[in-house]
């Protein structure tokens, strides 16, 4: 008995050290990266913690992508700098993800397009805006051109959500994994394992930054939180039931497999009655990955449209 004591006390004591290490670890990598990486951006003071934002390009209307759950600026470098070559373009990252602070305000759409507002405002980027919203994103955009319709000439919905797909049960289990994701993070194991798809390889603008800043707790936990937060966001995006005579444009992903995917999109035209449905044809739901010339045609159509 003593003996398998002895052995159950040194396996948790190496578990223990382990943790340790990689705990300490993981402290020096994220130390590393902000000098390695520094935000192309902005960090603008929206209150209690700063948000980064990065705007290029000239011209009016000012253009706005609202990345979707757990990502932010970085995966959008190859879209930006072809939208740039026509009007101006701003992305950003939430609170906790990217280069921005994290605070601890809710993390459901309605207060997140309230502090997208306050964010452009602080940092002296003026109207009219056309909002575009990749996944959960698009339930932001879809509440910003509610709330601030004097200020937006236009929304771009790519391969948005639709309220009505969201379940407390799904949104329940991926947050507990991406809590658990977080757990790991902390003491290093994400960093040391986790290979990402060849999607930040150096292409992008700022691309090489995108796996650095996947990997910490911080980019994990936030995600769980932004899980936990979506059937609140689903409800307030739902109570927008129009945007008038908006021009709208639904971008689609035509292998997006998800059950009910193509109703949901079609489902979000009757958002506006000046609306427009187009296809990636040959992308999935991360069409600023798989397809970006489809995600930069449609905003530029909608650039045209309102000029």
């Amino acid at each position: 008995m003593n003996t398998k004591l002895g052995r159950l006390g040194r396996t948790v004591v190496s578990i223990l050290g382990l943790m340790i290490v990689g705990a300490i670890y993981e402290s020096l990598a994220e130390a590393s990266d902000t000098k390695t990486y520094p935000p192309p951006g902005q960090l603008i003071d929206v209150g209690d913690h700063r948000l980064h934002i990065n705007c290029i390009g000239t011209g009016s209307p000012t253009v706005v992508i609202v990345s979707g759950l757990g990502d932010w600026s970085t995966s959008w470098g190859v879209v930006q700098t072809e939208v740039a070559k026509t009007t101006r373009v701003c992305t950003y990252d939430r609170a906790g993800l990217g280069w921005s602070d994290a605070n601890s305000l809710p993390s459901d759409a309605a207060p997140f397009a309230t502090e997208l507002h306050t964010l452009l405002q602080n940092a002296n980027v003026p109207g009219p805006y056309i909002m575009v919203g990749h996944s959960r994103g698009g339930f932001i955009a879809r509440i910003f051109a509610h709330d601030y319709a004097s200020e937006v000439a236009g929304v771009v919905l790519i391969d948005s959500m639709n309220p009505k797909q969201v379940t407390e049960s799904l949104s329940n289990r991926l947050a507990l994994f991406s809590s658990l994701e977080a757990a790991l993070a902390r003491v290093g194991v994400v960093r040391l394992i986790v290979k990402l798809p060849a999607i930040a390889s150096g292409a992008p603008p700022n691309g090489e930054a995108y796996y650095p800043l996947f990997s910490r707790p911080g980019s994990f936990q936030t995600t769980a939180n932004e899980y936990r937060a979506l059937p609140a966001s689903a409800a307030q995006a739902a109570a927008v039931k129009s945007f008038g005579d908006l021009p709208l444009i639904v971008l689609t992903a035509k292998r997006n497999n998800n059950p009910g995917w193509s109703e949901w999109q079609t489902e979000l035209l009757q958002l506006s009655s000046n609306s427009q449905h187009l296809f990636a044809e040959n992308s999935g739901h991360v069409i600023q990955f798989d397809e970006p010339d489809a995600a930069v045609d449609a905003i530029l159509k909608m650039v045209e449209l309102v000029r």
